[in-house]
């Protein structure tokens, strides 16, 4: 059981690094202050050329004593593990954290990643949160 954990877990790092890397390429094309929309559609381009499996802004309802009440986007649901939400902002807010946690419960994954594009060093701008 634990060997298949382990197999899992190292699937998602290699995701994530995968994920990053597009990121990354992306930043070092546009740089930095652009509008979220055009990160997410360049790095959608980096997440094909990489092969990787991807949803833009799937739709999964809230719900509140078993009726919607609402909806949720996602920036990004790579290889239907990772959630990735982007942002293009000044400075992390802790609101961000929490979207990005939101989106975790939300969608059953483990793994997610907040990704700022405005950020001089784009792995300044990364976090990674697992549940």
């Amino acid at each position: 059981m634990a060997v298949a954990v382990q197999e899992v877990l190292k699937d998602i790092n290699q995701v994530t690094e995968r994920i990053i890397g597009g990121g990354i390429e992306v930043h070092r094309h546009l740089g930095p202050g652009l509008l979220e929309a055009t990160y997410q559609a360049a790095l959608s381009i980096e997440l094909d050329i990489a092969g990787l499996r991807f949803q833009r802004q799937p739709v999964f309802p809230a719900t509140y004593k078993f009726r919607i009440v609402g909806e949720y986007r996602p920036d990004l649901i790579v290889e239907d593990a990772v959630v990735v939400e982007i942002k293009s902002v000044e400075r992390f807010d802790p609101v961000f954290q929490a979207q990005v946690l939101t989106y975790l419960k939300i969608t059953g994954k483990k793994v997610g990643l907040l990704i700022n594009f405005n950020s001089r060093l784009l792995p300044d701008g990364i976090r990674r949160f697992i549940l």
